[in-house]
């Protein structure tokens, strides 16, 4: 799908001030605008920030919560051909930070050869990515227990989202940022990632060997129910193979909220200590 208007305005604004751009991608249940406290850090040190949405993301929390249908149906690969189209019209190679099903695009577009550095805050799997907790299974049961689901938009209850999201900070700020930030997500990239090692064309595939894939940091957090410690370890081990830089950080205590919880400058900071080593 072409880049929308506010999309091109922002490449042309980066591209205008010269100075080295940071794209960031949200991942399911989120809006572009759940990162602005990251663009706002990055930006005050030295860097272009974008946060292009995903293929007919609202423009807000409200205008999603008024249409929910407007998620329903994207895959994963579509969304990550959306991101490389707005790559595309950068001057300079960016380095990129995804989060969740973000942090998953980032690494198929780094396994692309387009960033110059990428950052995926824990991450939902790619293609050979084996292991399978408990608590990843029950978080995604809210959409695979429902085959229709696959072509639906779906939205959390608050429970779905406190045991999947927030289940590492206080009940009062899981209100809180289930009021400010949840909104509906696509079904269809939980159905490719939950059955993509039974899929010889699964699209959630990541080229994890490609030489021009770029320096890596990946994300843990240590209570992610959504993506349990052992998925984003595994892969980093996988991504570790890659003769680039490949770096882990485990974050103790946090969980899945981790990039818009009231933690979320300690792992932005570590993001940005990446990006300035390498990205540049």
């Amino acid at each position: 799908m072409a880049i929308t208007q506010d999309e091109a305005a922002q490449i042309e604004k980066a591209n205008a001030s010269g100075r080295a751009p940071v794209v960031f991608i949200h991942g399911l249940w989120l809006l572009p605008g759940s990162w602005q406290r990251w663009m706002d850090l990055f930006e005050a040190a030295g860097y272009a920030v974008l946060a292009p949405g995903w293929p007919d993301d609202p423009e807000s929390v409200e205008a999603a919560r008024k249409t929910p249908e407007a998620f329903a149906g994207k895959g994963v690969v579509q969304v990550a051909d959306h991101f490389a189209e707005a790559l595309g019209g950068l001057d300079r190679k960016p380095a990129i930070v995804g989060h969740s099903f973000g942090g998953l695009i980032a690494q198929i577009l780094a396994g692309r050869g387009l960033s110059v550095a990428s950052v995926a805050v824990d991450p939902a799997p790619f293609k050979g990515v084996l292991p399978l907790p408990l608590a990843a299974i029950r978080t995604t049961m809210p959409v695979l227990g429902n085959p229709f689901n696959r072509g639906r938009a779906v939205t959390l209850s608050f429970d779905q989202f406190r045991y999947g999201w927030a289940n590492a900070v206080p009940e009062d700020e899981a209100r809180k940022l289930y009021e400010e930030f949840h909104v509906a997500a696509p079904g269809r990239p939980i159905f490719q990632a939950a059955f993509a090692n039974f899929n010889p064309g699964a699209e959630t595939r990541a080229d994890t060997t490609n030489p021009e894939r770029g320096p890596l940091l990946i994300f843990t957090g240590e209570d992610d129910h959504a993506v349990p410690p052992a998925m984003s370890r595994a892969a980093f081990k996988k991504q570790s193979r890659n003769p680039g830089v490949t770096e882990h950080v485990e974050m103790p205590h946090r969980g899945h909220s981790l990039t818009i919880d009231s933690g979320w400058r300690e792992v932005a900071e570590k993001a940005l200590g990446f990006v300035k080593r390498f990205g540049d």
